[in-house]
C-alpha cells in the first residue's frame, strides 16, 4: 500500500501543518504553481515529491519539473498536469492527454476548486483537483487531499481543509 499526500496552487507558501497531515504519506504529489525552488526543496526533503510546473512558477521550477507527469503507483496509472479544466469541459491539450495516456486517476490544480469525482468518459478514472493550499487566489479555504494506492484500489480518499486563505 501506498500513501499519497495531494497538493496544488502554493504559490510559495504552505502551512506546516500540511507536513503533519502527510506524515504517513509515501508520496507527495504537487499538481503545480509551487511558487518557490525552496519550497520545493521542502517538500523534496520530506517525501518522495513528484510535481509538474504550474503557469506561476519561474524557469527553475520548469526546469527541474515537467509540465506533465506520466508514471505508475502500485498497479495504476497516473496522470498529473497543472491546467486542465475539469470534467466533461477538459482543454483540448488535455483530452489529447487523456486519451494517449488511459490514466486510473488524473490529477490537476490551477482552478483553486477542490473537485473529486469519476469520469465515466475515461474509463471512470478518478479526477482529483486538491484545490488551492497556499494563500493567494480566489479560494476562501486552503485544501489539500490524501488517500491511498493498494494495487488497483483506491482506499481512504480524504479532503482536508486546512483553514481560510490568508490565515496562518
Amino acid at each position: 500500500m501506498t500513501n499519497i499526500g495531494i497538493i496544488s496552487d502554493t504559490h510559495g507558501y504552505v502551512d506546516d501543518r500540511v507536513f503533519e497531515y502527510f506524515r504517513d504519506s509515501d508520496e507527495i504529489w504537487h499538481a503545480g504553481d509551487i511558487g518557490s525552488l525552496p519550497l520545493a526543496q521542502r517538500f523534496e526533503d520530506a517525501k518522495l515529491f513528484r510535481a509538474v510546473y504550474g503557469n506561476i512558477d519561474d524557469k527553475d521550477l520548469q526546469v527541474r519539473y515537467p509540465e506533465n507527469l506520466i508514471f505508475e503507483c502500485e498497479d495504476l496509472k497516473i496522470l498529473i498536469t497543472h491546467i486542465a479544466g475539469s470534467p466533461p469541459k477538459y482543454n483540448p491539450r488535455v483530452r489529447k492527454l487523456l486519451d494517449e495516456v488511459k490514466p486510473d486517476i488524473f490529477v490537476c490544480g490551477h482552478s483553486h476548486i477542490l473537485r473529486i469525482t469519476r469520469d465515466p468518459q475515461y474509463n471512470n478514472m478518478l479526477f482529483i483537483n486538491p484545490g488551492a493550499a497556499g494563500n493567494q487566489g480566489f479560494h476562501s479555504i486552503k485544501t489539500i487531499v490524501r488517500f491511498s494506492i493498494n494495487g488497483k484500489r483506491i482506499e481512504n480518499v480524504e479532503a482536508i481543509e486546512l483553514g481560510k486563505r490568508g490565515a496562518f
